[in-house]
């Protein structure tokens, strides 16, 4: 095991332990448990969470005196518990042993990526100068994703006795892991029932209260060889435990393995979610032949999702990608869920679906492109409500929720806390519609890089046409301006959801809004065109589409409107009126301003007076579209972009951002790139650590960033090479850092697997795999070629 394909904690320290909780979570894609001490419940400094992809609960609340609605992600019942006590031969048992007590003398955690495993050791010292050592092993299987181990190790030094254990599955949980939530209903669990199997087996099943989902989880505990008495089973209303006496002496340690099952009513191919679990951890090998089989399916994992850098940026890239694969990996394939923001790591965003897939996909689609695709089928089954809330607004198309979870209704709070000034205020971030425009370019590009073509002319056309047809809805002829303008909005900026002192919240002609919309209209006319004239047909009908809309979409999309103003591109229309802020003052007074909405609201200012952005806005249109593309939709809309307005766009922002946002350093780095490569650094820097080192105050306890994380591994993969999957062909027009100059990575292009892509200093080397596929065409900046299968070529990168 070497130190690349490691993360360690040395010593115990309550202040960041649920920091450290968050990054050593374990999980398959189907369910994930946070790396929480297994020796005690919830407390300040713990906080155990359970999380299974997909599983939400509603519940009302009073908030300021108005009844409020939120469906969260359900913290499961918790089945790590595992205590233990000292039980001297010639004395009384000593207390119960966690991190958090005064016998403890040493303490190691450590994360194995390369084989999915946490590895907790301890050392404990009483006032009689017994030592007792003891070393955990934890999994979540990533081959069988309804099961869980652990294994606990313990050895004494210098005296002879035993060890009580005490292990099972606790069922006294709730959503409490956000302090500001705090406030709110968290009960999201009824119905509790608890009872035996074998003589080594407990359970535990319950339900939620509003969405009735039935949980179940079976534990088996089990001393290795049988030394040890048989475990006497402890059963309460919401505890199902095992007691255990373990002989210990200084030649002989003690080692008990627990073994978990975890099933709810939402999984396939099954009648009980009780029985089913019992019969699996009855079933289950023991914890060896376990382990193995876990390591094989991470190590098979690890060559679909390969991505080879050098150096300490290489370790946390290899942290990222482990996270992002236990949050979405095959499984998920299988599965009714979309991209949770913050993984299913913890309960931040209540573990909503917003547009993080726009940061995932892109990496996805080329390694594990049945990912994406289940991802995608998540948004086409809340298509009908997403048309509904449409209709509800006047419109016709798909106008999808800015917040998103079981059902596809708007999930976006009305309210949200301001912990600065301890004032609930308006959240108008629901009119964030371009998230319509990310679920439109996810469909687009996983076409272009998967060939899924009866995707693509299927489920994927109702979803981009219906996206369209919003669009078209939202777009109002301005005869002064001879433009179509979209008004009312709110951009991916978010700290500006309206004009100072306007009675109506949202912004007009966001720029990033408007100029998504474009392209969605153009790339579903461009769809249209392509079908096949009997699919066409058919789907016209089936939407009820008729001729004259898409002559209206090409209007439109040649139309909008993108303001400007000294000569850059604004965010919005008025942008460039707004009052400059003091930053320089700012900072002196308050250090840290990424959240400068919150200080300008407890000032009782606010960030709409300013040209301030919380993260990168009309810059995302930089992250979306290589420098030619871009400059292709502002020539499609009759707008110039040459490459000094664009610097100077780029230069403009650079200087009236905060990165209140884990996604704002990734996009700054990203077109800087291109930009100006020497300042990329300094923001990829930050977006490789934000979670590492919770750049962000605090909000890493609650879950990961997991657009962010994913977005360091395309910014690899497809920002440094400049890869694109356009026109049937890879295009690639490589920038790499001088920090990051020499690195690799595998892609699945189509029917293509295992195609290797390195760059080395100042040369490119492409690999094809021998098979009997088509060849591979290969556009590197202005010269083309085709690999065939069992080829490769290496090309040198002209100079700068």
């Amino acid at each position: 095991m070497t130190h690349a394909w490691t993360w360690s904690y040395e010593g115990y320290d309550p202040d960041t332990e649920r920091l450290r909780e968050t990054l050593c979570t374990l999980g398959n894609g189907y369910f994930a448990t946070r790396g929480a001490a297994c020796e005690v419940l919830s407390g300040p400094a713990h906080y155990p969470g359970t999380y299974a992809a997909g599983c939400y609960n509603r519940l009302l609340s009073t908030v300021a005196g108005r009844p409020v609605e939120n469906e969260d992600m359900v913290n499961l019942p918790n089945w790590l518990p595992l205590r233990y006590r000292i039980c001297p031969a010639d004395a009384a048992p000593g207390p119960w042993l966690s991190p958090d007590h005064a016998h403890l003398t040493e303490h190691r955690q450590t994360l194995d990526l390369r084989h999915g495993t946490l590895t907790r050791w301890s050392v404990y010292e009483d006032e009689a100068g017994r030592r007792l050592t003891v070393e955990q092993c934890r999994l979540v299987h990533m081959g069988e994703p309804h099961l869980a181990a652990l294994r606990t190790c313990f050895a004494s030094h210098g005296w002879t006795g035993a060890v009580e254990v005490e292990a099972g599955i606790d069922g006294a949980v709730r959503n409490a892991g956000v302090a500001r939530y705090r406030g709110l209903a968290d009960q999201h669990l009824t119905g509790w029932e608890t009872g035996t199997g074998q003589p080594d087996t407990v359970w535990l099943s319950c339900r939620t209260l509003d969405s009735d989902i039935r949980i179940a989880l079976a534990a088996r505990t089990r001393v290795p060889g049988g030394h040890g008495g048989v475990p006497r089973p402890q059963l309460t209303a919401l505890r199902a435990f095992h007691t255990l006496i373990l002989p210990l002496t200084p030649d002989s340690p003690a080692v008990v393995d627990k073994t978990v099952a975890l099933y709810t009513s939402r999984d396939p191919a099954i009648e009980s979610p009780l029985h089913t679990a019992v019969d699996a951890v009855a079933l289950a090998p023991h914890f060896r032949q376990l382990r193995a089989a876990h390591r094989r399916a991470w190590e098979n994992l690890w060559r679909q999702a390969k991505l080879e850098v050098p150096g300490e940026s290489g370790r946390i890239l290899r942290l990222h990608l482990f996270h992002v694969l236990q949050t979405l990996s095959p499984h998920t394939a299988e599965l009714d869920v979309g991209v949770p923001a913050r993984g299913l790591h913890g309960e931040a965003y209540r573990g909503h679906v917003f547009w993080d897939e726009l940061f995932v996909l892109p990496f996805l689609n080329l390694h594990l492109p049945q990912v994406s695709r289940a991802l995608l089928d998540y948004r086409y089954r809340r298509l009908p409500a997403a048309c509904h809330a449409a209709r509800e607004a006047g419109r016709t198309g798909a106008m999808y929720p800015w917040q998103s979870a079981g059902d596809g209704r708007e999930e976006t709070q009305q309210l949200h806390l301001n912990p600065r000034s301890g004032r609930w205020l308006p959240d108008h971030t629901r009119l964030q519609h371009h998230v319509g425009s990310a679920i439109a370019y996810n469909v687009w590009q996983y076409g272009q890089a998967s060939g899924d073509t009866e995707f693509l002319h299927t489920r994927g056309a109702e979803m981009l046409l219906e996206i369209a047809r919003f669009w078209a809805a939202a777009a109002d002829w301005d005869p002064a301006l001879g433009r179509y303008r979209i008004r009312g909005v709110v951009g991916p900026d978010e700290y500006h959801d309206g004009y100072p002192g306007a009675a109506e919240p949202g912004v007009d002609d966001n720029a990033y809004t408007n100029v998504t919309a474009a392209w969605v209209l153009m790339r579903a006319l461009d769809l249209c065109r392509t079908l096949p004239e009997p699919h066409q047909r058919q789907l016209f009908e089936q939407l009820r589409l008729s001729p004259e809309e898409p002559e209206r979409w090409d209007d439109i999309a040649h139309r909008l409107h993108v303001p400007y103003h000294r000569g850059v591109i604004s965010q919005f229309a008025g942008y460039g009126d707004l009052a400059e802020l003091d930053w320089h003052g700012y900072r002196q007074r308050y250090g840290d301003i990424r959240r400068l909405d919150r200080i300008l609201e407890a000032e009782g200012d606010t960030v709409n007076h300013y040209q301030a952005s919380k993260q990168a806005d009309v810059l995302m249109l930089g992250y979306l579209f290589s420098p030619s593309e871009l400059a292709a939709v502002f020539r499609g809309l009759g707008y110039p972009l040459d490459e000094d307005t664009w610097h100077a766009t780029v230069d403009y922002y650079l200087h009236r951002t905060s990165h209140g946002s884990t996604l704002s350093a990734l996009v700054h780095a990203w077109v800087l790139a291109r930009v100006h490569r020497p300042d990329a650094w300094t923001y990829c820097e930050e977006a490789l650590t934000g979670d590492v080192a919770d750049v962000q105050g605090g909000t890493t306890a609650e879950g990961i960033h997991l657009g962010a994380m994913a977005g360091t591994l395309d910014f690899v993969q497809r920002g440094m090479t400049g890869l694109e999957t356009r026109d049937q062909a890879l295009w690639l027009d490589p920038a790499p850092l001088r920090e990051l100059s020499k690195f690799g990575v595998r892609i699945r292009y189509r029917r293509h697997w295992d195609i290797d892509l390195r760059i080395r200093a100042e040369q490119v080397r492409i690999a094809v795999p021998a098979s009997e596929n088509a060849v591979v065409r290969v556009n590197l900046r202005d010269r083309s070629f085709a690999l065939a299968p069992g080829t490769s070529r290496r090309l040198d990168l002209p100079g700068e």
